[in-house]
């Protein structure tokens, strides 16, 4: 089985008494433009030896970072769904932080879900993404990547978006409705933004959703919905670092890389998953 930073890790920081449990989800079921999600996860995992141990002044892998088997995919959306959340309550229970590596975006809501159903607390997410994701349902299936952020929000999740700059009337009413937090990409490129505050009520426990669509094309190209000005690559990390201040990381995912032979994209998802595992101590 692959391992997250196999070439780093010793013995004890590999187990499954890690503070981190890396989850792979080869998810690729409602892709609508670009292809190549259900490959992400053992790109970024392949791409993670080349890692070194220190990220940002911090070491996360010395908190121990254990790589499970690779979700099983197969069967209805709601099932995947189901599994997935089993597995990250599970991780949350005993007193770990899940890292779902994907994928397509839906699997977030799984994810997120198993979280919540753990903590029994209200959660809020903090979303890196080119789109909103609010959207009622996209080609008739409500589990879609583009509904994801829809799904959590009628669950009762918080929300607070970076870097969103394509979405439809339909989302813009979402947020409304649901009190979505949000700061879109040209607000924060053209005014050079690297720390937004938090709403003082937004949820004090916190799961990162990182869609690498978020970035700017010129800096990930190898997603399946590449949009145009988007964020930089410390901006995006820091946004997050900033949002989780005074508050506690309880979960991450990275979604949407579709590998395209370039190892520098795949080596870039590493990175910002190992950036955010370090935020999470940090916070």
């Amino acid at each position: 089985m692959s391992v997250f930073l196999d070439s780093e890790l010793t013995p004890d920081e590999r187990n499954e008494d890690a503070r981190f449990h890396v989850i792979p989800v080869p998810l690729e079921r409602t892709v609508s433009y670009g292809s190549g999600t259900a490959k992400g996860p053992a790109a970024i995992i392949e791409a993670s030896n080349e890692l070194e141990r220190i990220t940002n002044g911090r070491e996360p892998c010395a908190a121990g970072i254990f790589t499970q088997e690779p979700l099983d995919c197969t069967g209805d959306l709601p099932d995947v769904m189901e599994r997935l959340a089993a597995r990250t309550a599970r991780v949350v229970a005993e007193g770990r932080i899940p890292v779902t590596l994907g994928g397509e975006h839906s699997l977030s809501f799984g994810a997120v879900m198993g979280v919540a159903r753990a903590l029994g607390q209200p959660v809020g997410v903090v979303q890196i993404d080119a789109h909103a994701d609010l959207r009622v349902a996209y080609q008739g299936n409500k589990h879609s990547h583009a509904s994801v952020m829809h799904l959590l929000s009628e669950e009762g999740i918080c929300l607070a978006q970076f870097g969103v700059r394509a979405l439809c009337q339909q989302e813009m009413d979402s947020r409304d409705a649901n009190g979505v937090f949000y700061k879109d990409a040209e607000e924060l490129v053209v005014g050079n933004l690297f720390e937004v505050d938090l709403p003082d009520d937004f949820p004090k426990l916190v799961y990162v959703s990182f869609d690498v669509d978020g970035l700017d094309p010129s800096l990930m190209p190898a997603t399946g919905t590449p949009v145009p000005g988007g964020l930089g690559y410390y901006q995006s990390l820091r946004l997050v670092e900033h949002a989780l201040k005074g508050r506690r990381c309880v979960g991450l995912d990275v979604v949407e890389l579709a590998p395209d032979g370039n190892a520098a994209w795949d080596f870039t998802a590493a990175q910002i998953v190992y950036r955010l595992m370090a935020a999470c101590i940090a916070a």
